[in-house]
């Protein structure tokens, strides 16, 4: 077994494919190929599950990912007590639905650079669903998603509530139903909307407040920040969860505002996902205590309660 072995391996986890990995790695996709392939035998398992859409780790290679991964970290510890150079930096891949982006993600990746300088990070916007299939298989390290009342996590994964907040209407600050202290349903469905995409909570949401009748006009997006931009172009009204549009340059600027929905009691919450694995590296972990920290500050800024777990699944991070 060679360490360049579960280096590359680990490679066509975190890409999703033989060729991302191989290109991301500087080698032939039939050499990386077949390293995998020999440290498969060698094992006696199957690590990838290769299919015509892209290689992901077997169900036998994630029961050994914590195990590779620990090894791969101490490789890296024992490079550099030892100054070398050559120290295998691996991109942190935080998946997103994109509503916590402007309030919580953006100033917690300004606190992991603070700490931590040059190290890469990446953000994939997509949809919940595919954010935990992500972190179950390893081409994930943290994930960001929206829960209704009801919603389910898989146990496989660890749940830590960040904010919980309310469905509230964003619209042009110019808009005849900003003259309102509240709007109702009614008024909501008579105007051309915003939706987000299936797949995404708010869709359900907002299925679950028109009663199944949308808005005879209606737009579809990936997420909140194309939603809001939408908006602003006065393309229609958008429901999102409030934390996703206050603190939004375009409320700041007086472009966009916010109203509350008359007689909804719905909540949303923000969660934060993570595997669970008995380590995790330095700068996740930091990442972690710093979404915790743009969390609180967030509610003290509401002067609200802070940030409490979701359920006995979930851990405060503060705590470690």
């Amino acid at each position: 077994m060679r360490i360049e072995q579960l280096e590359y391996l680990a490679a066509v986890t975190e890409h999703g494919s033989l060729r991302r990995a191989s290109e991301a790695m500087h080698i032939s996709q039939p050499a990386l190929s077949e390293a995998v392939t020999k440290l498969e035998k060698e094992l006696g398992t199957t690590l990838l599950d290769r299919r015509r859409t892209g290689s992901r780790i077997s169900r036998q290679g994630l029961d050994l990912l914590q195990n590779m991964t620990e090894v791969l970290e101490a490789v890296d510890r024992l490079r550099q007590a030892a100054g070398q150079q050559s120290v295998r930096r691996r991109d942190l891949r935080i998946g997103t639905v994109n509503t916590a982006s402007s309030s919580l993600l953006a100033p917690a990746l300004r606190d992991l650079h603070a700490r931590h300088g040059s190290g890469g990070v990446e953000v994939v916007n997509a949809r919940a669903v595919d954010i935990q299939q992500g972190l179950a298989e390893g081409s994930l390290d943290l994930g960001l998603v929206n829960v209704l009342p009801g919603d389910e996590v898989p146990a496989t994964l660890v749940a830590d509530k960040l904010i919980e907040g309310t469905p509230v209407a964003c619209l042009r600050a110019d808009h005849p139903l900003a003259a309102q202290d509240e709007v109702g349903v009614e008024d909501l469905r008579a105007e051309p909307h915003v939706l987000m995409r299936p797949g995404f909570v708010m869709h359900r949401y907002a299925h679950r407040l028109f009663a199944g009748r949308l808005p005879a006009t209606t737009y579809a997006t990936d997420g909140a920040e194309m939603g809001k931009a939408m908006v602003a172009a006065g393309l229609g009204i958008s429901v999102l969860p409030d934390f996703s549009i206050v603190a939004d340059p375009l409320v700041r600027a007086g472009v966009l505002t916010t109203r509350p929905i008359r007689t909804d009691q719905t909540t949303v919450t923000l969660l934060m996902l993570r595997r669970r694995a008995e380590r995790t590296s330095e700068p996740l972990h930091d990442l972690q205590a710093a979404l915790v920290r743009q969390a609180r500050a967030y509610l003290g800024s509401l002067e609200l309660t802070p940030v409490t777990p979701i359920s006995s699944r979930a851990r405060s991070l503060s705590a470690r």
